[in-house]
């Protein structure tokens, strides 16, 4: 085990920020850890409705840490992928894909809660280590970072007064509307409407995914509400220059959704109003530049087509942790956490890209060639289980 009394700082007090922070200070128990925020520590984010999708994997890692809400969680068990009727005509029947937990031996292939409700026991817990080793440990909430500048042997944080560390962790993404552009950047011209919807019927559990001529929408399984009902988070993806949602009001955008789903996903009787934000994709070619690491959204802002952005962000914690906790070479843990993590990512910014630029293109085979995709991932052996395997776990 690594022994070096490094003096790492983290930017950005989010998910995937908070994790790293808490898990490092434990793992790395000799290093000193500085994390910094913009947010000031006493606003209350407990309230954030923002829905995270979780994999298994992910759901681990949080329960390893002492932080995973699991009572305000609602457990995915089944995922039902598929394409609207009449998008491909195909000799089978409408093609669809079905993934269950229980057909890969597990409890649940991840779960669903509010942004809130992760990101305040993190920051609880982080706090509470601050409290217990405060000569280690330190928190710098309601203090933007201004830059961020290369040293011989290190980074500068500016944040107000210019502070020297050996190793800088930038978790601090943001939406991609927001972003400077990065190295691998592309525009979809694609609105994702996002919000909240009740439904009669629905079985608990399971998601839907379904493709439609204007792009993928999906349903996220939440906890029922105080009422009793069940309800989905709704993430509807559509072109921008084209928009076939901005102008509906909320009985018309219902009567839409329950033409868009198959009816299994139950009775659509109520709609929250939608938010929207615009899509893209935006990456770094490396995490590592000299001391400086970014990961989550910092690294990479993804179409939510798969739902993988802070599951990459958090596989990114794992394995930066993990390297760093078994080298006393700094260096040489950061190339080998750029080079261990490049398959996962890469491969999930293609997939994503790809199917993200499909519902872009003109040509008359684009709909068939995602139901011929959807078909075969249902009939071949062994296909669901390693899609499912990479979506829970990732690349390994």
């Amino acid at each position: 085990m690594n022994v070096t009394a490094w003096n790492i700082a983290v930017v950005g007090a989010g998910p995937v920020g908070l994790a790293l922070a808490l898990h490092a200070s434990r793992l790395l128990p000799q290093a000193a850890i500085t994390l910094y925020d913009a947010r000031p520590a006493e606003r209350d984010v407990s309230g954030d409705p923002r829905t995270l999708a979780l994999s298994l994997g992910s759901v681990q890692l949080l329960q390893r840490l002492g932080v995973w809400p699991a009572a305000l969680a609602e457990a995915i068990t089944e995922v039902h992928v598929s394409q609207t009727p009449g998008s491909a005509v195909l000799p089978l029947g409408e093609p669809e894909v079905r993934i269950r937990a229980a057909d890969l031996g597990e409890a649940q292939l991840g779960a669903v809660l509010a942004y809130g409700q992760l990101v305040a026991p993190l920051q609880q817990a982080w706090e509470a280590a601050v409290a217990d080793e405060p000569g280690r440990l330190a928190s710098r909430f309601g203090t933007p970072v201004s830059a961020i500048k290369p040293l011989h042997s290190g980074v500068e944080i500016d944040a107000g007064i210019a502070e020297a560390y050996d190793l800088a962790v930038v978790a601090e993404g943001g939406v991609f509307a927001e972003q400077s552009r990065k190295a691998v950047a592309r525009d979809y011209r694609q609105t994702a409407w996002v919000g909240t919807v009740t439904l009669e019927g629905a079985t608990p559990g399971r998601a839907f995914e379904r493709f439609t001529r204007h792009g993928p929408a999906a349903l996220l399984p939440l906890p029922h509400g105080a009422d009793g009902a069940a309800r989905a988070s709704l993430v509807w993806c559509v072109a921008s220059d084209d928009d076939p949602v901005r102008e509906l009001n909320a009985a018309q955008r219902l009567a839409v959704l329950a033409s868009i789903f198959p009816p299994e996903a139950g009775r659509f009787v109520a709609l929250t109003p939608l938010k929207e934000f615009a899509l893209g994709l935006n990456a770094e070619r490396s995490l590592v530049n000299g001391r400086t690491v970014r990961i989550g959204n910092a690294a990479q802002t993804l179409h939510p087509v798969a739902g993988q952005g802070l599951n990459l962000g958090l596989r990114d914690v794992y394995e930066l942790v993990s390297l760093l906790r078994w080298s006393d070479d700094i260096d040489a843990a950061l190339r080998r956490a750029d080079w261990a993590r490049a398959a996962d990512r890469w491969t999930m910014i293609a997939a994503t890209d790809f199917l993200a630029r499909s519902f872009t293109w003109k040509l008359p085979g684009a709909a068939l060639a995602r139901g011929l995709g959807l078909a075969a991932l249902q009939a071949v052996p062994g296909a669901r289980g390693f899609l499912a395997r990479q979506m829970m776990f990732g690349s390994r």
